[in-house]
């Protein structure tokens, strides 16, 4: 008995801990915070998408089995935002080797342009080790002055998790 008592209250507190310690993060320069479960690592680089060089910001983190990861850049020339966020749905595709997609719908948080580009895929793949990976993504724009900012946001798993992916899409907030 006397092992039995702080036994179960450290399995109940393991129970307890949670593997997704979801955090509100802003994006510099972006206009947008996104909830995050782990702490991010930030990069940038420059990109082409959709015939122009772009500077590409990102933060990512892997946490309980899942990396997630949150990129936006802007464009100078807000009539190519539709024809972008198609480009960068491609080469994402592209790279997973998604010879079709699962499923796809039309996404647009509040304040983002409605675009037929701006959608919610699911998208089966394979790393480039060659294990399968399930991406579950968004892509969707809004202006900002004479610019138009692109984002994009994703989380890569093993099987489809649509209970975190739609946890890091709501909680993606245009500032």
């Amino acid at each position: 008995m006397k092992w039995t008592l702080p036994l179960a209250a450290s399995l109940l507190l393991a129970a307890c801990s949670p593997a997704l310690n979801w955090r509100s993060v802003p994006l510099d320069g972006a206009a947008l915070t996104a909830t995050l479960p782990c702490k991010p690592e930030h990069a940038a680089r420059t990109v082409e998408m959709a015939g122009m060089q772009v500077e590409l910001a990102m933060v990512g983190c892997d946490a309980d089995g899942a990396t997630f990861a949150v990129s936006h850049t802007a464009l100078p020339d807000p009539a190519r935002a539709d024809a972008a966020l198609a480009h960068w749905r491609a080469a994402m595709l592209a790279r997973l080797g998604a010879a079709q997609v699962a499923s796809e719908m039309p996404f647009a948080p509040r304040g983002a342009l409605a675009l037929p580009s701006a959608v919610q895929v699911l998208a089966q793949g394979r790393r480039p080790d060659g294990t399968a990976v399930t991406a579950q993504a968004v892509w969707f724009a809004r202006t900002m002055g004479v610019q138009v900012h692109l984002y994009h946001a994703v989380v890569y798993t093993a099987k489809p998790r649509p209970d975190v992916a739609d946890a890091l899409f709501a909680g993606l907030e245009l500032q």
